[in-house]
C-alpha cells in the first residue's frame, strides 16, 4: 500500500508530566509508539508494553532515551490476567508508581461473519477488550490506594459505526465504551468512599479515545482503492496521524483534565458526525 505522506506534527518538549509514570500497552509501534513519544516529550517516565519483536522494542527504547527519559520495556500477553498483574507489578517495582495507564494493545483478524471461526472471535475479544479490563483491574487498585490516576482506553471508530468483515473487532472496541463508563463510575465512587477524593486535586479519571482510520501498520492490508473510498467519507479528506491521537491522550492524562471522566473522545476527521 502506498501510504499518503503527511508530515508528523512538531511536538515541542514540555515538562507537563514530569515525575509521572505512564504504562502504555502495545506501546512500541503505531499509535502506541506515538503516545509514548508524546509522554516522553512531556518528561514522563514511559513503561512500554509489547508482545513480540524484542529487537524492535529495544530500538524504540533507545529512541525514547534520546529524549532524556528513562523508559522501560515489559513483554507480555494482555489477554492473560496473570501477565497483566505481573506487568503492573513490574512497573511499580521499577518506577515506584503508575500514574497513567493507556490500554492501547489491539489486534485484528478480519473475515465475514459467516466465515469467522471461533478462534478469531475469541482471540480478538481477549486481546482488545479483556486485555483492557485485566490491565485496568490491576492498575486501578494501585491508583485507588494512592488516590489519583488516569486510565485512557484506545477504542476505534469501528466500535461506533461498525465495519464489514470486522464484527469481532467492532464488538471489542464498542465494548470498551461500556468498560470506560463503568470504570469511571466505580473509580469515582470508590475514591469518595475511601475518603481520598480531593476536590482540588488531580483525581482519578477514566476516558476513551476513538481514533478514525489512522496511518499505521494496521492499514497495510487494506487495498488502496478501499482507502480512497474511506478518505472520500472523511470530511477532512485524509487519514489521521498517530501523533494526532497521542495529543488527545496526553491531554486526558494531564492534571488539567481532572473534571473529565467517562467520556469518549472521537478523533476521526469528522467521519462519524
Amino acid at each position: 500500500m502506498a501510504a499518503v505522506q503527511t508530515p508528523e506534527a512538531t511536538v515541542q518538549p514540555t515538562e507537563t508530566l514530569r515525575g509521572r509514570v505512564a504504562l502504555v500497552t502495545g506501546g512500541t509501534r503505531g499509535i502506541g509508539a506515538a503516545i509514548c513519544r508524546g509522554f516522553a516529550n512531556q518528561q514522563a517516565t514511559v513503561a512500554a508494553g509489547y508482545s513480540r519483536d524484542r529487537e524492535k522494542a529495544e530500538a524504540f527504547k533507545s529512541e525514547l532515551e534520546q529524549l532524556g527519559t528513562h523508559p522501560s520495556l515489559h513483554q507480555g500477553n494482555v489477554a492473560s490476567a496473570d501477565d497483566c498483574k505481573r506487568t503492573v507489578r513490574e512497573v511499580i517495582e521499577q518506577h515506584g508508581r503508575i500514574d497513567i495507564l493507556v490500554n492501547n494493545a489491539g489486534i485484528t483478524a478480519d473475515s465475514s461473519i459467516l466465515k469467522m471461526g471461533e478462534e478469531n472471535w475469541y482471540k480478538v475479544l481477549a486481546v482488545n477488550l479483556s486485555g483492557a479490563f485485566f490491565m485496568s483491574q490491576a492498575a486501578l487498585e494501585h491508583m485507588l490506594d494512592r488516590g489519583t490516576g488516569r486510565i485512557v482506553n484506545i477504542s476505534s471508530i469501528v466500535g461506533q459505526i461498525g465495519n464489514i468483515g470486522q464484527t469481532n473487532y467492532a464488538a471489542s472496541k464498542s465494548g470498551m465504551f461500556g468498560l470506560t463508563t463503568s470504570l469511571a463510575r466505580e473509580a469515582a465512587f470508590s475514591l469518595q468512599r475511601s475518603g481520598k477524593a480531593d476536590p482540588f486535586g488531580v483525581g482519578l479519571t477514566v476516558n476513551a479515545v476513538a481514533p478514525g482510520f489512522i496511518e499505521t501498520e494496521m492499514l497495510d492490508t487494506i487495498p488502496e482503492k478501499v482507502l480512497d473510498r474511506i478518505r472520500a467519507q472523511i470530511p477532512l479528506g485524509r487519514l489521521g496521524r498517530p501523533d494526532e491521537i497521542a495529543r488527545v491522550v496526553n491531554f486526558l492524562s494531564a492534571d488539567a483534565s481532572s473534571y473529565i471522566t467517562g467520556q469518549v473522545w472521537a478523533v476521526n476527521g469528522g467521519q462519524e458526525m
